[in-house]
């Protein structure tokens, strides 16, 4: 098997190509900046024509092709750039260059929007994004199912609830409470400040998001074109900061005066239904919630 792998030095790519390597997997690493000294192929989704896309993915002949690029925050145009128009690539150049590849997407549970408190979410629930992000990864895994549904290319898109575990991006709210905790540390400080605590999430270890991706790019025939990927449980997200915090031995107060973060602020509570992905994959996340915050400050 041989696997194409899109943002390979980012977060999920990272544990992604890991996952893969681990099943004996072919993986051709592709970066936007990334060094060639070790063996990855520069490519820009956003920057680079389909011509020029083709022209890479046809002498390799993929099995599948992963895309794990992307963008958390940004202006309306950087978000469409990063979420949609890879996508749009993607699909504009697989049935020319590899029309048997299967295409692994990455959607986002901020698709979802609100929705109601205390049910889990499943995949065929109304979409109402809240936030620039959430739109533009709805648009993405529209794009995908529409062409899965047409025939025009084998292609499934995991909706990746909260991800967390070691290297976790600063973006998120356990990634700035990390940061937050660690200068506190380095400063002797008595307090930090985020944002408010008050709702819930699902969390996931990436390293089972990981082997979600390399499930659903190995699958022999996903019968879905959208899949949850998520621990099926809602954590507050009050909790889980402290259980960073007494991982991190910080004893200090956590303040929560900071801005409300625009990307997930109308979400109060939200928890994936993963049915359909144990079912249609096979997967079921292993990892609990102290083992990944754990590894979240272990690689601070």
């Amino acid at each position: 098997m041989t696997v194409v792998l899109f943002g390979a030095a980012g977060y999920l790519g990272r544990a992604a190509e890991a996952a893969l390597r681990d099943r004996g997997v072919r993986v051709v690493r592709v970066s936007r900046t990334g060094p060639r000294d070790d063996g990855s192929v520069r490519h820009d989704l956003v920057h680079g024509g389909t011509d020029e896309l083709v022209a890479l993915l046809r002498p390799i002949a993929p099995d599948a092709v992963v895309n794990c690029t992307g963008l958390l925050d940004g202006t309306t145009a950087e978000l469409v750039a990063a979420n949609v128009t890879p996508t749009a690539r993607l699909l504009d150049a697989l049935p020319v260059a590899a029309p048997s590849a299967r295409l692994v997407a990455l959607g986002s549970a901020a698709e979802y929007g609100p929705v109601s408190r205390g049910v889990p979410v499943a995949e065929n629930a109304a979409a109402n994004p809240v936030s620039g992000y959430g739109i533009t990864k709805l648009a993405s895994t529209l794009l995908v199912r529409d062409a899965v549904v047409a025939g025009r290319v084998d292609g499934v898109v995991l909706r990746v609830f909260n991800p967390i575990g070691a290297d976790l991006p600063a973006g998120t709210v356990l990634g700035r409470a990390t940061d937050a905790i660690r200068a506190a540390l380095r400063h002797s400080a008595t307090d930090i400040t985020l944002g408010p605590l008050d709702s819930y999430r699902d969390f996931v270890d990436v390293t089972d998001v990981a082997n979600a991706i390399a499930d659903a790019a190995l699958a022999p025939e996903p019968s879905e074109p959208v899949l949850n990927v998520g621990s099926g449980r809602a954590i507050a997200v009050r909790d889980a900061v402290a259980t960073l915090a007494e991982v991190a031995g910080f004893e200090g107060k956590i303040l929560e005066s900071a801005p409300v973060p625009s990307r997930s602020g109308a979400v109060d509570w939200i928890a994936a239904d993963i049915t359909r992905t144990r079912h249609v994959l096979g997967w079921s996340p292993h990892q609990d919630l102290i083992t990944s915050i754990r590894a979240v400050w272990k690689n601070a």
